[in-house]
């Protein structure tokens, strides 16, 4: 696999999304019906009823993949244009993966003061997101700074009918939960019994510690650059002040002993070797900061010698990646097809458990001739499915569409999901 710069660049030439016509324009006639004065009819419908928008436009299967570039990968704030590339990308994944058509919008001027670096201006982002609302289903906020991304979430969603999901925060806390569950399995630990040891508490850590407690594990504690966040700890402010724990524990050495879980998004060698015995029997290391894991997988492999545990990383070169790509198209794919206002914490929570059980069935012969050489049954090394596993679709967007349903946020009446999934299983394999 070619990775150097020409290589990709050559790939990046000219752009990686296009406008996509379902209806291509080739007569007189379908020039009158696609513009004047055909279109005319259709405008008056809408005024008359705006819900119809999601049968007479593209509003409602198309998402608005939103950033200001401030938070980009790991590569830290490079502005909006900077970010162009990574949001065509994350359109691309929407449609390769999930069928859903999606489309960048970055956004210049979103700092405070104007300045060209700085901390992003909520506001700015709000008024501009709120602005081109009306196009779309549903807004995927990415790369997007903390702690401003927590508040322009927030507040999109209470301003907004359709849903708004930063990907950075809820992407990786969902698949970050669908592999403790699976590793709780594999391991023949209680799932809420779990003690779990964080590093990281920007958007994906506050997150991922949420959902955790949301689906019943009592013991987190988080770590941040300054050690362990605890109650009485007098320079918390914010979410952190929401995480802190009654705990005598106050680095992130002492939060790892007896610990049965850790989970890293922070940097690169946050964790020494000699610290991973200190773990419970049968640990999982979750070492996430990308491109550097907070601890190598040959490092914990030394320091286990023949004893088990879980490894996972981001990186596609080791297993039980944890990729947001196993979550994010899915779930904006089940609440678009049911017309969701919102995506609640039951849908979240309906995608990880998707996932976990999507792990459990061996994989098909497609999917495990792209993964060559490794074993693709349920186990210490896969308690996650893989992108390319085309069942996915039809797995997690009918779970998600459910809790949809279920939570009342969705527009669809008279729901069928059985009927749904059948649809999605035929459409994967057209």
């Amino acid at each position: 696999m070619k990775l150097d710069e020409e290589s990709v660049l050559a790939f990046h030439r000219g752009g990686k999304v296009a406008l996509r016509m379902p209806h291509p324009v080739k007569t007189v006639e379908d020039l009158c019906l696609a513009y004047t004065p055909g279109v005319g009819k259709a405008v008056l419908h809408l005024d008359k009823k705006p819900e119809d928008a999601f049968d007479y436009t593209a509003k409602g299967k198309t998402v608005a993949v939103v950033s200001d570039g401030t938070a980009i990968l790991g590569l830290g704030d490079r502005g909006p244009t900077a970010a162009i590339p990574v949001m065509e990308g994350k359109c691309v994944l929407f449609k390769s993966f999930a069928g859903v058509e999606a489309w960048p919008v970055v956004l210049d001027n979103c700092r405070k003061d104007g300045a060209k670096t700085g901390k992003t201006d909520p506001e700015r982002v709000i008024a501009a997101t709120q602005a081109i609302a009306p196009m779309y289903g549903g807004i995927n906020l990415e790369d997007i700074a903390a702690p401003a991304c927590f508040e322009i979430e927030d507040r999109l969603q209470e301003m907004l009918d359709i849903p708004v999901f930063h990907d950075d925060q809820w992407g990786t806390a969902v698949i970050v939960l669908a592999a403790v569950r699976n590793y709780a399995l594999a391991a023949g630990k209680d799932f809420g019994s779990l003690r779990v040891a964080m590093n990281g508490a920007g958007a994906a850590g506050m997150r991922i510690r949420e959902m955790l407690i949301a689906a019943g594990v009592k013991q987190v504690v988080s770590c941040d650059s300054k050690g362990v966040i605890y109650k009485g700890r007098p320079d918390l402010a914010g979410r952190k002040l929401l995480a802190a724990e009654d705990t005598p524990c106050r680095t992130l050495r002492e939060a790892l002993v007896g610990a049965d879980v850790f989970v890293g998004v922070s940097v690169a060698g946050a964790v020494k070797k000699e610290w991973v015995p200190t773990m419970a029997a049968n640990p999982a290391i979750f070492a996430l900061a990308n491109p550097d894991p907070e601890i190598r997988p040959e490092e914990v492999a030394e320091a286990m010698g023949d004893k088990p545990y879980v490894m996972a990383t981001g990186r596609s070169d080791f297993p039980n990646q944890i990729n947001n790509v196993l979550c994010f198209p899915f779930l904006f794919r089940g609440a678009l097809d049911v017309r969701a206002r919102k995506i609640t914490m039951g849908m979240k929570l309906a995608a990880a458990d998707a996932l976990a059980e999507a792990a459990r069935i061996p994989a098909d012969a497609a999917t495990a001739a792209l993964y060559a050489g490794e074993t693709l049954e349920f186990g210490p090394k896969y308690i996650l499915p893989k992108p390319f596993d085309r069942r996915l679709r039809a797995l997690v967007a009918p779970a998600v569409a459910e809790a949809a349903v279920k939570e009342g946020v969705a527009r669809v009446e008279d729901f069928d999901v059985a009927a749904y999934r059948a649809a999605l299983e035929k459409e994967v394999q057209d």
